[in-house]
């Protein structure tokens, strides 16, 4: 009966959501008709038989059809009653959810691709232990007191949104500190802060490239420069990574770059550093083939063996390198403050566009930061976080020792936090980090970050955010499960 089937629906339409009960059997209707459960033509009872039927008041039902008559649901002839409107158009055939998601994609191609591809929660680098983010060397009290300074004694303009490519003291930190460290030659104003690298990158392809230009990248790759060039609609050309770094063949050029993205200090994944050969060989074909260089400096920071290794933009003699960096890895990742530097002659285009496409701000925060690092923090910081870091990777690297050898090496030791142990080609990475995750340890397959390569094996093991007593106790399950690996693959 209609009556029970009202009363049910405005059963739950009361459970649900506290609305009035003329609105419950309105839309108990709406929805009897909408369904096809009520059919067009169909005759509805007096509004005195739902009153009596349904047990409310007169003014309730009579509101709830004279609504449902406003919207054309419903239509009155006089002395005949009140009606389904015939003119409502019948309900379509009801889809089973798998033919419905293949009949309507609700995703274009590229959201597809960058919803289901590269990604990050499965490559980016998490502690192989058990546990959380250890950031024990951050000064959090110290952060926090700079913090609630600024947000104290911010002025009006410091609320707003920055068009001058960031805090100027800021700014100015980040300049002093890469002329010194880094052996990149710039001017303050080259300097522009973004919300971190994957924003640095997408403002770089968005000016600098055009939908379906070609952008070389490494093999194996940085999950996040693969998402930022999907996203913006590049081509991308992977070029195979071997112990030296990039290393672009003669068959490459066929598919000329306008942009050529790298990490030459700390390769990621696989730790390579790239050799001085290797940078001028990439400047030239930059220059012959009119390219932009993107240098992402990753872990630049962590470097613990050897001497430091200048950057890439500090070899550039033609202005063709933009300079990325972040303060996640010293500082923590929610910070999601980083710098881009351009060459002076995109100055001026860059500051416009990020600020009409990203509407930047965080004022307040960024003169924190500019503080932290003019009073010495970071620095003290970074050199807290050197020592606390050399200790882990140390003791990774003798937890992981009795399953070196020929079959298994560790490459990307001396820098970054994190070392890539590479193991032979016929050794399915995946299926062994699938194993080692059951132990309760959270390892990457290094074959998941290739693009075209299929003779890539190895596990990329984080240390950065897993503490030396986590690794004291775990590391020998996981060399312990490597070596079981290799056992059976010599068998």
């Amino acid at each position: 009966m209609l009556s029970e089937l009202l009363l049910t629906e405005m059963a739950a339409l009361s459970q649900s959501d506290a609305m009035p009960l003329h609105r419950q059997l309105y839309e108990a209707l709406r929805r009897a008709i909408l369904d096809g459960k009520l059919l067009a033509g169909d005759r509805l009872p007096s509004s005195r038989e739902l009153t009596a039927d349904l047990g409310l008041s007169r003014n309730t039902v009579v509101a709830a059809l004279n609504q449902l008559g406003v919207e054309g649901y419903l239509v009155s002839r006089v002395g005949s009653g009140t009606y389904v409107n015939d003119k409502i158009p019948k309900p379509a055939f009801k889809l089973h959810p798998s033919h419905l998601a293949a009949s309507h994609k609700l995703l274009s191609k590229r959201g597809e691709t960058l919803s289901t591809t590269f990604c990050a929660n499965q490559l980016e680098v998490q502690p192989f232990t058990p546990g959380i983010a250890d950031f024990s060397a951050f000064p959090v009290a110290l952060w926090q007191r700079l913090q609630n300074k600024h947000w104290r004694t911010t002025y009006p303009e410091m609320l707003d949104y920055s068009y001058s490519g960031g805090h100027a003291p800021l700014r100015r930190a980040v300049a002093n500190y890469l002329k010194v460290f880094r052996s990149v030659p710039l001017d303050v104003d080259q300097v522009i802060i973004t919300s971190g690298t994957q924003q640095s990158l997408e403002l770089c392809a968005q000016l600098l490239a055009d939908h379906g230009d070609t952008v070389w990248l490494e093999d194996p790759a940085y999950w996040g420069a693969v998402k930022a060039f999907t996203a913006t609609g590049l081509s991308l050309h992977p070029i195979s990574v071997d112990q030296h770094g990039m290393a672009p063949h003669a068959r490459d050029e066929k598919r000329e770059p306008r942009l050529i993205y790298t990490t030459p200090s700390h390769q990621y994944p696989t730790g390579a550093v790239m050799s001085l050969a290797r940078r001028q060989q990439l400047l030239g074909l930059a220059d012959a083939h009119d390219a932009w260089v993107l240098e992402d400096d990753y872990d630049s920071e962590f470097r613990f063996s050897g001497p430091p290794l200048s950057s890439l933009a500090g070899l550039d003699k033609h202005a063709r390198v933009l300079y990325l960096g972040s303060f996640s890895k010293v500082l923590y990742p929610g910070l999601k403050l980083g710098y881009l530097v351009v060459p002076k002659r995109l100055v001026a285009a860059f500051k416009q566009a990020h600020y009409d496409l990203n509407r930047p701000g965080q004022m307040p925060l960024q003169a924190a930061l500019a503080e932290f690092i003019e009073l010495g923090h970071f620095a003290s910081s970074l050199r807290r976080a050197r020592q606390s870091y050399a200790q882990r990777r140390q003791c990774l690297l003798q937890a992981l020792q009795p399953c070196l050898g020929n079959q298994a090496q560790i490459t990307g030791a001396e820098q970054g936090l994190h070392l890539c142990m590479r193991l032979p080609s016929n050794l399915d990475d995946k299926a062994l980090a699938h194993q080692v995750a059951s132990l309760g340890l959270t390892v990457r397959a290094l074959s998941a970050y290739c693009l075209e390569r299929t003779d890539v094996k190895g596990l990329v093991i984080g240390y950065g955010y897993a503490p030396l007593a986590e690794i004291q106790q775990h590391g020998p399950s996981l060399a312990k499960a490597i070596a079981h690996a290799l056992a059976r693959l010599a068998r």
